[in-house]
């Protein structure tokens, strides 16, 4: 089945074809500036990436430019648009409605909507990326796989904030996570390498720009760091991740932010950004550390710490551990942070091959970072969610048909 993923933002459209058969993408690029000007950059199956500026008033226009260049007989693989048998849709957060993908019904989208006070900067876009992808190609089936589905197995211990518990229902008010949709792909890898799901034991770490870990139990989360939204949890790249709430109210005070300017600082200036005063890029940071920059170590010292310590606290909520994966950009590609999150876990039962976690970056394949002798196996797994919307979306529609 050739699948479309999509992932719309407010003013972008990021897109997938995938052949579920072979496991192939056939095609990928990004359309940006919808509603401004326009831009797409698309990857051609030569491998060269085509850039044009092209007017894109809204995502139903740029989804017609997307299928137009997957037509096309100089830059497509595809012959005719009805070669696309399904559309899968990255949501970030589906609230309390949706523990699992779903077929987009217009009850689907009404339940969506109600979702935008907890998302209000990507649900608007993903409900205008199903609205335009329905009018571009009506009749054609659209999945929405959602980034907090795989998080609705938390218990209630681990999801309840102590506030007022008529509050808490009333608004919604709860730890909901992120990154879900990678957090069950790598996790589902790792079990298939200790060739078992029930009873395993496994921390999951997605560390990027944007940060969460997972403890998966039985190939379940029962437990992630971002919490009601993506601000919680490690520190990110401009998110300061968990702090003191009164800080907070601290801040406002001494500084006369309004609620959303403070919003905007915690989302927008802290984390790398704002600690080490250079970028809220690992790579900068890491090349500072290399200058001798001590803030920079204090910001690089800072998360490894945390990392540390979620994947101490998620070994004794799951009482024991079998493995810690590292997956995304930082914890694919920053062997620093993965050897200082691990060093001094011997007690748990983790050791790391230093040696090989150094060479290990910039590569698509599965590479186990600790020693032979580890009792808590450490690998890298690269993070591939769009072949996990592929799949989802060829499921549900399969089942459709029957």
């Amino acid at each position: 089945m050739k699948v479309l993923v999509v992932n719309a933002g407010s003013s972008s459209l990021k897109y997938q074809l995938f052949d579920t058969v072979s496991g192939s993408v056939l095609a990928k690029g990004i359309c940006e500036r919808i509603g401004i000007d326009g831009r797409i950059e698309h990857k051609l199956p030569s491998g060269e990436k085509l850039k044009k500026d092209i007017p894109m008033p809204d995502h139903a226009v740029a989804t017609e430019i997307v299928l137009s260049y997957l037509t096309d007989p100089e830059t497509g693989c595809i012959k005719d648009v009805s070669e696309i048998e399904a559309i899968g849709h990255r949501i970030v957060h589906g609230g309390t409605y949706f523990t699992e993908s779903a077929l987009v019904t217009p009850e689907v989208i009404e339940k969506l909507r109600l979702c935008v006070d907890l998302a209000p900067l990507h649900t608007p876009a993903h409900i205008m990326g199903i609205e335009g992808c329905t009018a571009a190609m009506p009749g054609v089936p659209q999945v929405i796989v959602i980034d907090t589905a795989f998080h609705q197995t938390m218990p209630p211990q681990a999801y309840t904030y102590a506030l007022p518990y008529e509050m808490c229902q009333k608004y919604s008010i709860r730890r909901f996570g992120a990154h879900g949709t990678s957090h069950r792909y790598v996790s589902a890898e790792m079990c298939k390498i200790l060739g078992r799901v029930e009873g395993t034991k496994i921390v999951t770490c997605h560390i990027g720009n944007g940060s969460s870990i997972s403890a998966v139990k039985d190939g379940k989360c029962i437990d992630t760091s971002m919490g009601m939204t993506p601000l919680a949890g490690v520190m990110m790249g401009t998110r300061c991740g968990d702090i003191d709430p009164a800080v907070v109210t601290y801040v406002m005070k001494k500084t006369g932010k309004t609620p959303d300017e403070m919003s905007d600082f915690m989302n927008k200036e802290c984390g790398f950004l704002g600690l080490s005063g250079i970028s809220s890029d690992s790579r900068d940071i890491e090349a500072a550390i290399l200058k001798g920059d001590e803030r920079a170590y204090l910001t690089a010292s800072t998360l490894a710490y945390q990392v540390k310590k979620y994947i101490g606290s998620y070994a004794a909520a799951m009482n024991g551990l079998d493995a810690v994966v590292f997956t995304a950009g930082m914890g694919e590609n920053n062997p620093e942070l993965r050897e200082r999150a691990c060093t001094d876990m011997e007690y748990l039962g983790i050791k790391i091959d230093r040696e090989v976690n150094a060479k290990a970056h910039h590569q698509s394949n599965t590479v186990e970072l600790s020693t032979p002798d580890s009792k808590v196996k450490v690998y890298l797994i690269p993070t591939n969610e769009e072949l996990v919307i592929a799949s989802d979306t060829e499921r549900i529609v399969s089942e459709m048909k029957k």
